[in-house]
């Protein structure tokens, strides 16, 4: 927990929710242990997109659809989505949930491996939102910059890792120092490009914001 809890459940405590096809999602996305951006993150995440208005939107891991569907739900101008997802056993379930939201045909699922989906995408996106593997942020990110459209918004998910990124290397789990040192170099990388404007926020598990300098 980065925001003591008491005042992460207050401010949920003012969440207005979201349609019920996407409450249900989440039911059973938590029913089964899948992560998906916490209720503090939808409310962040829609107030961007209210304010960015964005036509064209890259997701980097779909997991069962949840954010993709809320993005196509709550962004108050009609969008194409494109979202990549690596997980075999939850690609059938996203797109099953595309259907039941009623999103298949805004929303395509590139099925496969980020690293090398990527490079062969051409098109640049109004938003792009990260959520994937925390540790391929870092390599992800050459890829990520020259897909954002010069009025673009990046928005990366889950990067203080509940705290931990404050910590030394050592202070960390012996499995998650490679993520933990990898992190650390995409938030560096991220606040000191100097055509980057990025800001690193307390909101969830932490969330970066980054624009290009006009």
């Amino acid at each position: 927990m980065i925001v003591d809890e008491r005042l992460v459940t207050y401010i949920n405590s003012l969440d207005t929710g979201n349609t019920s096809i996407l409450d249900q999602i989440e039911q059973e996305a938590l029913d089964s242990y899948v992560p998906i951006i916490r209720k503090e993150m939808q409310q962040f995440l829609k107030l961007l997109l209210a304010m960015k208005r964005p036509m064209r939107i890259l997701e980097v891991g779909t997991a069962v659809g949840f954010s993709a569907i809320l993005m196509a739900e709550y962004d108050p101008v009609p969008c194409e989505i494109t979202t990549i997802e690596n997980y075999e056993k939850r690609i059938p379930i996203a797109k099953e949930n595309f259907i039941r939201a009623g999103k298949e045909k805004q929303i395509m699922l590139l099925e496969g491996d980020a690293a090398q989906i990527l490079p062969t995408l051409t098109e640049t996106y109004d938003f792009i939102f990260m959520d994937a593997a925390k540790g391929q942020y870092i390599h992800f990110m050459p890829d990520i910059l020259r897909l954002l459209g010069p009025e673009g918004t990046l928005v990366s998910d889950n990067v203080l890792q509940d705290g931990d990124i404050i910590e030394s290397r050592f202070a960390v789990t012996r499995r998650n120092r490679t993520i933990h040192k990898r992190m650390r170099e995409y938030l560096y990388e991220l606040t000191h490009d100097e055509h980057l404007v990025t800001a690193v926020l307390p909101i969830g598990d932490g969330v970066t914001v980054s624009t290009w300098k006009k």
